[in-house]
């Protein structure tokens, strides 16, 4: 008999600090994130951004609308692991599209680069809505 090893997956927790996830153009998107189950050394590096993509028919598209990488010489310690709280305000368009053809999402997105193995991504959804426009009696 013999005995198998359980390998344990890096685990990346993502947070939109907003419940709803639903923003407007030039509000101001803030999201946190924390990695656990991986030694510090077997981080290459960490990135961080915020995208809009689409699905549907013919040819996707994706855009990057925020990006950061980290690398453990970034920071004092070494250790890429602990709570990052980040904050970046939003364009006004593309807005979140839920067409029949096409559909256009918005993510955060942290994507964990391993020293070995593969890396490891986490996205969180969240819409970008058009203001309602108040229509005053008169």
């Amino acid at each position: 008999m013999t005995a198998s090893k359980t390998i344990t997956e890096p685990l990346i927790s993502l947070r939109i600090c907003r419940p709803s996830g639903a923003f407007h153009p030039g509000e101001t998107l803030e999201f946190e994130y924390q990695i656990d189950a991986i030694e510090p050394r077997e981080i290459r590096a960490v990135e961080v951004s915020v995208i809009w993509f689409t699905e549907g028919k013919g040819e996707e598209d994706l855009g990057v609308h925020f990006f950061e990488r980290s690398r453990a010489s970034d920071v004092v310690d070494g250790d890429l692991r602990s709570l990052q709280r980040l904050a970046c305000k939003l364009p006004p368009s593309p807005l979140t599209y839920h067409g029949t053809i096409v559909k256009i999402h918005w993510c955060v997105r942290v994507r964990l680069v391993r020293r070995s193995g593969r890396d490891i991504c986490a996205d969180r959804l969240f819409h970008l809505l058009p203001r309602r426009v108040e229509h005053g009696s008169g």
